[in-house]
């Protein structure tokens, strides 16, 4: 394969469900190509540093392979390798989301009628004040 697409690429490595999402993001200036912004058609090459969002988290990885066909996710893992510096950085911002989701008191049930009527007149009074 001698050229891709970056939106296509990124399509058929499993990033983005559509190609219409890959193009979106890409041009949001969501997806960096070799550490800067980049166009959705944008020539993918072997080597290249691709950053991308994954939900929370912000993965680096090294394009492996190209491919302008959608395949299994196995397949799909195989088109790049993930950057040890973003495996570490993952790892640890999720570890601190869980430490400050530990932290949070979360209400064992749902308010009732009186509460939520306590709750509002506390929000009147924040509001008049």
């Amino acid at each position: 394969m001698a050229s891709v697409r970056l939106d296509k690429w990124l399509w058929a490595a499993r990033f983005f469900k559509t190609r219409a999402l890959a193009k979106k993001a890409i041009e949001g200036g969501k997806v960096h190509y070799n550490g800067a912004r980049a166009k959705t058609s944008k020539a993918v090459e072997v080597g290249a540093r691709i950053r991308v969002p994954q939900g929370w988290d912000l993965m680096e990885v090294e394009v492996v392979a190209l491919s302008d066909q959608r395949r299994g996710a196995p397949e799909a893992r195989e088109l790049y390798r993930e950057t040890p510096e973003s495996v570490a950085r993952r790892e640890r911002e999720a570890e601190a989301r869980r430490l400050t989701n530990q932290a949070m008191q979360h209400p064992l049930k749902r308010p009732d009628k009186k509460q939520r009527r306590e709750i509002q007149r506390f929000q009147r009074q924040q509001d008049d004040d």
